[in-house]
């Protein structure tokens, strides 16, 4: 018996001395002793608090309506070179330039007539901004509206033609519309009318998104400004339903926001938002919340890298290791605190977040008493058997 007492205490000792027991993660103390080593900051740690929520709560969000405030309602459209034009012209009497020969009935330009004027066949404008019409010559047309054509035609017919009326029409125009490609129903270059149209007339105008609203990030580039947002932002504020432009490439992406969770929660994975917006409290329990029997309720970890604008609100100083020049920063939610929750439902969860919840303490403790109880238990076992053995006898 005093010769089994020897491995058992050598085990005891070198297991509670022991550091790489297996874990899900570092506990609270360790996260708080990783962020400064030997004199180096790898990390900046936050405690969160009801300033901390409200500081991320009001950083802006990128919106078009601030990045696009320098155009309001376009201009009316004008022909562009490559748009389609369409040329109708009537007379004042018979026997003129356009309409019929008093005694052969004919058209004298050998252009189909009838009682709705003389149609030219549709050009496309050419290279040089410009059509050409009988007896005018090449007309210039590009950047110019409809009616400004019709009026330069009908003055360079003046004296040639009978009283010379014309209607120009652009049946086709690419330069006056926009692209809306990607996850639409319909990819297509939409016309825009007269009158004007904003983005989601656009975006139905090409059949719709694919995917569900919150799944749905619209892009918007236009004149070498790009930016995105998401559909639901698009859908839910008037203020972001600005007017589309000319020229302007409209790109419906479809990307699932997610998190991912590790530690003592239910589930150890990635979880999509399923909306537009969550918070803390909301991604604790899409991951089933913490285990009773492991999870330190002071231990709830955000890990996020932060641009310079949000480091400089938490007023920490930045690091900026991170990608663009922005600083990895820990967020720490003690949930002993009642008042905790309430900081959890607010905290606004991003795309790409890592929360982590660490081990109690106990936890290890009793990892420890497991595996010393594997190891000892059947040396005692046998102890026990041989002295029952001995007695016998």
């Amino acid at each position: 018996m005093k010769i089994a007492v020897v491995p058992v205490g050598v085990v005891i000792l070198s297991l509670a001395g022991c550091s790489t027991l297996p874990t899900s993660g570092p506990t609270v103390a360790q996260v708080f002793d990783q962020a400064v080593t030997n004199g180096q900051r790898h990390f900046i740690l936050v405690d969160v608090n009801s300033q901390v929520v409200s500081t991320l709560l009001a950083q802006p969000s990128e919106d078009f309506h601030t990045r696009f405030q320098a155009y309001g309602k376009p201009p009316p459209p004008k022909i562009g070179i490559g748009d389609s034009v369409a040329v109708t012209i009537w007379e004042a009497a018979a026997g003129g330039l356009f309409g019929a020969h008093p005694s052969t009935g004919a058209a004298t330009t050998g252009i189909a007539t009838g009682a709705t004027g003389t149609t030219i066949p549709e050009q496309v404008v050419g290279a040089d901004g410009a059509i050409s019409v009988p007896f005018a010559g090449r007309v210039p047309v590009a950047g110019r509206t409809p009616l400004q054509v019709q009026e330069e035609i009908e003055r360079r017919l003046a004296g040639k033609a009978i009283e010379p009326q014309a209607i120009v029409t652009v049946p086709k125009s690419v330069t006056n519309a926009v692209t809306v490609s990607g996850e639409v129903v319909n990819g297509a270059r939409v016309p825009l009318s007269v009158g004007g149209d904003r983005l989601l007339d656009v975006i139905a105008a090409a059949g719709g998104a694919k995917a569900p609203v919150y799944m749905t990030f619209v892009r918007l580039s236009r004149h070498g400004v790009t930016a995105t947002i998401p559909m639901d932002k698009l859908v839910s504020d008037p203020a972001e339903n600005i007017y589309a432009w000319p020229g302007d490439v409209l790109t419906l992406v479809q990307e699932p926001q997610t998190f991912s969770v590790f530690g003592a929660t239910a589930q150890n994975s990635e979880v999509p938002f399923g909306a537009e917006h969550i918070t803390l409290a909301e991604a604790l329990a899409k991951a089933g919340g913490l285990q009773d029997l492991r999870a330190d309720p002071q231990g709830i970890f955000l890990f996020r890298f932060e641009p310079p604008a949000v480091v400089d609100a938490l007023k920490a100083p930045p690091l900026a290791i991170g990608p663009n020049g922005t600083s990895p920063v820990v967020y720490r939610l003690n949930m002993k605190e009642a008042k905790s929750y309430f900081y959890a439902e607010r905290f606004p969860i991003e795309d790409k977040d890592v929360i982590y919840v660490a081990n109690a303490p106990l936890t290890e403790l009793q990892k420890v008493f497991t595996l010393i109880n594997t190891v000892t238990g059947p040396v005692i076992s046998g102890v026990v058997v041989s002295r029952s053995v001995n007695s016998g006898h």
